[in-house]
């Protein structure tokens, strides 16, 4: 008998000004770490929505999707894997002060900066930049949308 995939689906925005990059300082487990805006996938949304949603609560910034940095996968110590959708897009506005109480700060940091500052949140943050700084941008079409429930 094969045994079922546990899987957690996660987004994550790398969002870049002028060579620095958007981090957010989160405590997990009571450390903190780096990590970018993200989190899981909810209830009734698309990856889209999931990810505006993630940049709102962890930052207090209105996110625009431009394009999908490709997914990676993660296995967990429990040996469920996290599905980790990046995208790649624009933070608009000034953030507002509400946001995740998990989340410490937002930082603007370089590669090198971010590299330095202390434990990443996992490998998939500097994959994610990684991907952004190869030029790879994959159209928002091609991810596809949430479809109908079948009866």
């Amino acid at each position: 008998m094969v045994e079922r995939l546990r899987c957690h689906v996660t987004v994550a925005a790398v969002i870049e000004r002028e060579g620095r990059y958007l981090f957010v300082e989160e405590r997990v487990a009571g450390q903190r770490v780096l990590n970018q805006p993200a989190g899981h996938l909810e209830a009734g949304e698309d990856l889209r929505q999931a990810v505006i949603r993630e940049v709102r609560e962890e930052t207090g910034f209105e996110f625009i999707p431009e394009a999908w940095l490709g997914c990676d996968l993660l296995t967990l110590p429990d040996s469920a894997v996290i599905l980790r959708v990046a995208f790649t897009g624009n933070a608009v506005g000034s953030p507002t002060p509400e946001r995740d109480p998990d989340i410490v700060a937002n930082h603007w940091l370089t590669v090198g900066e971010a590299a330095a500052w202390g434990p990443l949140r996992s490998a998939l943050v500097m994959r994610s930049v990684e991907r952004y700084e190869t030029g790879l941008r994959l159209p928002l079409d091609a991810l596809g949308s949430r479809v109908p429930t079948v009866p």
